[in-house]
C-alpha cells in the first residue's frame, strides 16, 4: 500500500517588485500605480517534477543543499500548501513536525494550548484528555502547564509542540529538521520515540541535513537539488553520490580561491605577507591530489600527494624542501622538511619536480591550508609560499582535535555494542 504519492509536482512562487513605497492603500489607488508596481518581476521553482512514492511502514529521507525543495516538498504532503502543477495524495493521519508550536497562542496556559493544538491535528476533546498526560509528561512540563506560553523558554515551547505534534498517534509522520532544536537529552527522547513508531510500522518522512540520522533510520532516501530528483533508492548511495556533488562543489570554490592567490600573480611579489624569499629557487607550481586526480576535497584517511614543480635559475648544492599544514585556527597539525628527515642535497639546476606521498591524511574534518617552501640549509628562504593552498577534509566520523589516530575498540564482559569499525 502506497502512504505518500508525489506525481508530477511544480511549485512556483512568485517575487513581487517594490520599486515604490505606499503610505496607505488610498494613496496606492489614487495614483493608479497599485497594479503595476506589484507585478511579479520573476518566478521563483521551488520545485519542478517530482514524483515518488512512499510505500506504507517505511521510513524515507529526504536530503539536499539549503534551497533545494526539502522543506516545501514536505509542506506540500503536509497540506500547508498547494502544489502549481501535479498531484500529491496522503492515506491516513497525518502528523508533521513543521515550525512546532505554530499554532499556540502566547497569552493562555500550556494546558488551553495542547487542546487547542491537538483539535488542529485532528483529535476530539476526549481523545486529547486520554493523551494529555502523556504530553505533558514527554515535554517534561509537569511544573508549568499551566502557566502562559509567553513564559516559556524556546526550548520548552518546541517541547511541548513535539509532544503534541508526536501523540497524535499518526498514520504517517512528516519530519523537518526537528532534531535541530532542544537539548541533547530531549533529541535521545524523540529518536527513542521515532524508532517506536519504526516498530510499530508507521510511514515516517523526514527532511534532514543529518545524514546520519537518514542512514540509520531510513530504508530509502531521495536528494532533492534546485527542485528536482537527482537520485533515489538505498540511503548510503544516495548519501554517497550526494557528499561526492558536495565535495566537487567545494573543491571548485578551494580552487578558484587557490587561483585568486597564485603565486604567479603580481600581488605575490618577495615582500608579500603570503610569499617571500630571494627566488634563486622559484616554486612555480604546487598541485594537490588524491589518487583518483588533482582535487582539493580528501577523505580523512585517504592519500594526499603534494607536487611542486620548482625551477633554480642557476645551479645550486644548498636546498632543502619543506612544507606545512595548519587548521582554520592557524594551528601548525604538521610540518617536515628534507632537511629535517635527514636528507643531504646534491645539486638542483633547472626545472625539477618535488612530490610529497601522504599515505594516510589522519586528519579530523576541517578546513586547511598547506605551506609549501624551498630554502638554504640555514633557513634563508628562496621561496616561501604561506598558506597559499586550501584544502578541506571531510568524514563521516564527526570527531575533534586535530589528528585522527588509526585505533579500534576493544571489549570484554557483558556488554554488547555494534555499528563500530
Amino acid at each position: 500500500m502506497t502512504a505518500i504519492s508525489v506525481r508530477d509536482v511544480h511549485k512556483t512562487y512568485r517575487r513581487y517588485g517594490r520599486r515604490k513605497q505606499f503610505a496607505t492603500l488610498k494613496s496606492a489607488l489614487l495614483s493608479g500605480n497599485l497594479l503595476r508596481d506589484l507585478r511579479p518581476d520573476e518566478a521563483f521553482q521551488a520545485l519542478r517534477g517530482v514524483s515518488f512514492d512512499v510505500e506504507a511502514g517505511r521510513t524515507f529521507g529526504i536530503i539536499g543543499r539549503n534551497g533545494s525543495g526539502k522543506s516545501t516538498m514536505l509542506k506540500l504532503i503536509a497540506g500547508i500548501g498547494k502544489p502549481t502543477r501535479g498531484s500529491v495524495a496522503v492515506n491516513g493521519r497525518v502528523s508533521a513536525l513543521i515550525e512546532l508550536g505554530a499554532g499556540f497562542h502566547p497569552e493562555i496556559s500550556g494546558r488551553e494550548n495542547v487542546y487547542i493544538n491537538g483539535m488542529m491535528l485532528g483529535l476530539s476533546k476526549k481523545e486529547i484528555a486520554r493523551r494529555f498526560d502523556d504530553i505533558v509528561s514527554f515535554a517534561e512540563l509537569e511544573e508549568f502547564i499551566d502557566a502562559p506560553v509567553k513564559t516559556y523558554s524556546s526550548g520548552m515551547y518546541v517541547r511541548l509542540g513535539f509532544a503534541v505534534a508526536i501523540n497524535v498517534d499518526p498514520d504517517v509522520l512528516l519530519v523537518d529538521e526537528v532534531l535541530a532544536v532542544g537539548d541533547e537529552a530531549f533529541t535521545h527522547k524523540c529518536l527513542d520515540k521515532f524508532a517506536d513508531f519504526k516498530r510499530r510500522g508507521k510511514t515516517i518522512l523526514i527532511v534532514t541535513h543529518q545524514l546520519d540520522l537518514v542512514q540509520r533510520f531510513c530504508e530509502e532516501a531521495l536528494w532533492l537539488d534546485q527542485g528536482v530528483v537527482k537520485t533515489q533508492g538505498d540511503p548510503k548511495r544516495v548519501i554517497d553520490a550526494y557528499l561526492l556533488d558536495v565535495a566537487a562543489g567545494e573543491n571548485s570554490a578551494l580552487r578558484r580561491a587557490q587561483h585568486q592567490a597564485d603565486p604567479g600573480s603580481p600581488s605575490h611579489d618577495p615582500g608579500s605577507p603570503t610569499r617571500w624569499g630571494s627566488r634563486e629557487v622559484e616554486i612555480t607550481r604546487v598541485e594537490l591530489a588524491a589518487p583518483s586526480g588533482p582535487t582539493n576535497v580528501f577523505e580523512s584517511g585517504s592519500a594526499m600527494d603534494i607536487r611542486m614543480d620548482v625551477r633554480a635559475n642557476a645551479p645550486t648544492h644548498d636546498f632543502v624542501f619543506g612544507i606545512g599544514i595548519f587548521n582554520a585556527e592557524g594551528t601548525c597539525c604538521y610540518g617536515t622538511n628534507t632537511h629535517i628527515e635527514g636528507a643531504r642535497p646534491g645539486e638542483l639546476a633547472g626545472d625539477a619536480e618535488v612530490r610529497v606521498a601522504i599515505d594516510r591524511l589522519d586528519l579530523t574534518e576541517g578546513s586547511y591550508t598547506l605551506d609549501v617552501a624551498v630554502h638554504r640549509e640555514n633557513g634563508a628562504p628562496y621561496d616561501y609560499h604561506r598558506r597559499l593552498y586550501p584544502f578541506r577534509v571531510t568524514s563521516r566520523v564527526k570527531d575533534v582535535g586535530i589528528y585522527r589516530p588509526r585505533h579500534r575498540w576493544q571489549f570484554s564482559g557483558d556488554v554488547r555494542i555494534s555499528g563500530l569499525e
